[in-house]
């Protein structure tokens, strides 16, 4: 395997290398440009998908630096209006223009002579967005994006107080690993009170946007906005059934393997009754695990661990350290969450989280690390519209290196007594992850098939497919309140709709490269990054047999993964 981290941007030959982009008016020349092209030959037409390819580049990674500095800081009112510019100005003076080239592509004399594997999922794409695209969807697709933006606003000013000092709520959550339970439910209290404050405000912002994406699925004809997203998204591969019976093989497979988890914890603990703040604790005696120090600590040591399992996977994190293409800890001010963020020109992407000292920041920095390496190797392909690869192999990725690199764990975990807690940690949350994935993609399908509903008809349907998935262990009471409204932590529900079946569809074929590994780690990460390094090129079903895997999330293939994780554990 022959894999480089040492990427560099490309030479323009378009853009001039000095170009800028502050508005419409110079950008405007280059996309006349290309309506105005004779792409009556084939080498006129893939000059003209080259050159349209670097100007889609410099755009994107214009728009995403406009994002990335303003997550990191959403208290900087220059950086808000930065994005929304974009948002409001520019992007929506692309979008004609983007049709119309689109149109122009699919019109060309040359098409016929193009490669047809090379370009199948290509076109497939374009052709999409020519049936999804309505000039009256302009208007709102640029107001959506400038409203998604507000969650970050939101959630990343809340904060809490314990023992007189000021904390994120990611922050705070540290204390929900302390031995004393009291102080547990203290911190628990102040965080779920914290987030009831800005309900209202969430409720609010919410329901603009269902209203705004429920019209926009209008405007294209299709009845509701789940069924025009799944055709954004290029769900070519499955159906709204197909998610329908993963819910189902969610509570038949997983749940009672769930259950199994929350009593050996209450076992562990030796609690009468298992609460909500004691699902990270450990007994009075056992220190919590602290894997690192700052992000820095926690940059080295993932590092560290990459190197061990690939020397190519560590290269990639070192490359964005040394184009300082990392922001890893919490602060107040900084948007919630964690992403990778590719950059279409300069090929080495941005990883934002927020991280505060605890294991689960290990496993979103492995996991937003898998993602960085995803980026890398699919930068080399030729066209940009080549790198828009399917999120659910997207997923497969990250999810797959959160299970390959325990192996190498030591490199956060001196003790292999803490190593070991640490590997069932991330077990446990591989199979508790499931319910959840399942709820907030349920309820998603509830919102959309039903867009005019009240506050109340809302709540009341998110309380009810809390109670399909509740586990048989954990002690809920008193605690309704809080329940009825964590569906508004979920950031994907306000910012990417639709996007979180794909965590599950993604887990699963995780487990299946991870049996892979088990059986031949070398062979197991060939098969990884050469589907990888395909990007789009080829659909979501070719892209899972490339990495070894079949596409398949039914619940008998659910059960026998659910099976081989158990086994796993058992082990342990």
């Amino acid at each position: 395997m022959n894999y480089t981290a040492d990427i560099k941007k490309a030479a323009r030959k378009f853009v001039p290398e000095n170009f800028q982009m502050t508005d419409w008016a110079t950008l405007e020349p280059y996309f006349t440009d290309l309506l105005e092209r004779d792409i009556s030959s084939k080498e006129n037409l893939i000059s003209f998908l080259n050159d349209q390819s670097e100007l889609e580049a410099v755009v994107s990674e214009d728009a995403c630096w406009r994002q990335i500095k303003m997550t990191c800081d959403t208290q900087n009112k220059p950086l808000e209006e930065s994005f929304n510019y974009f948002c409001m100005e520019i992007q929506p003076k692309i979008q004609p223009f983007a049709d119309a080239l689109n149109k122009k592509l699919l019109a060309s004399p040359a098409l016929s002579e193009l490669d047809n594997e090379k370009y199948f999922t290509y076109l497939r794409n374009v052709k999409k967005s020519i049936e999804l695209f309505r000039e009256e969807n302009i208007p709102l697709q640029a107001e959506i994006a400038v409203l998604q933006q507000q969650y970050g606003q939101i959630t990343g000013a809340m904060t809490v107080e314990v023992d007189g000092k000021e904390y994120t709520l990611q922050q705070a959550g540290k204390f929900l690993e302390h031995h004393d339970r009291n102080l547990r439910e203290k911190v628990y209290f102040k965080i779920q009170d914290r987030r009831l404050k800005d309900k209202a405000a969430l409720d609010e912002l919410y329901d603009k946007l269902i209203a705004l994406r429920n019209k926009e699925a209008i405007n294209a004809g299709y009845e509701n906005y789940r069924d025009y997203r799944f055709k954004e998204l290029g769900r070519f591969d499955y159906s709204k059934e197909d998610c329908f019976a993963f819910h189902e093989a969610v509570k038949l497979h997983v749940l009672p393997l769930v259950n199994e988890i929350y009593k050996r914890k209450k076992e562990h603990l030796t609690l009468d009754t298992l609460r909500p703040w004691d699902l990270e604790a450990e007994p009075e005696g056992t220190t919590p695990l602290h894997p690192f120090t700052t992000g820095n600590d926690l940059l080295q040591k993932s590092i560290d661990c990459f190197h061990k399992l690939n020397p190519f996977f560590s290269d990639c994190l070192s490359k964005m350290q040394q184009l300082n293409h990392l922001d890893l800890e919490s602060r107040q001010g900084k948007a919630p969450g964690g992403y990778n963020c590719p950059l279409a020109e300069s090929g080495a992407p941005f990883i934002f989280m927020n991280a505060a000292g605890q294991m689960h920041d290990v496993t979103t920095m492995v996991h937003e690390g898998g993602h960085a390496i995803h980026s890398f190797l699919a930068h080399h392909l030729e066209l940009n519209g080549f790198k828009e690869y399917p999120m659910e192999i997207a997923e497969v990725a990250s999810m797959s290196m959160e299970l390959f690199s325990m192996d190498y764990w030591d490199s956060f975990f001196n003790d292999p007594v803490e190593l070991q807690r640490a590997k069932v940690h991330q077990l446990e949350r591989v199979i508790t992850i499931f319910p959840w994935i399942a709820i907030i993609d349920k309820f998603q399908h509830w919102i959309y098939e039903h867009p005019n509903h009240t506050h109340e008809q809302r709540t009341g349907v998110w309380v009810s497919i809390l109670a399909e998935f509740k586990d048989g262990v954990i002690d809920y009471s008193g605690l309704e309140t809080f329940r009825s409204n964590a569906w508004q932590r979920q950031l994907h529900l306000f910012e990417v709709p639709f996007y979180y079946i794909e965590y599950g569809i993604a887990q699963l074929g995780a487990i299946g490269m991870w049996m892979q590994y088990k059986k031949d780690k070398e062979a197991a990460i060939k098969n990884y990054c050469e589907a990888l390094k395909l990007g789009g090129t080829k659909t979501l079903p070719e892209l899972y047999k490339t990495a070894g895997l079949e596409f398949d999330f039914s619940p008998s293939k659910i059960k026998v993964l659910m099976d081989f994780v158990k086994g796993e554990m058992d082990k342990l």
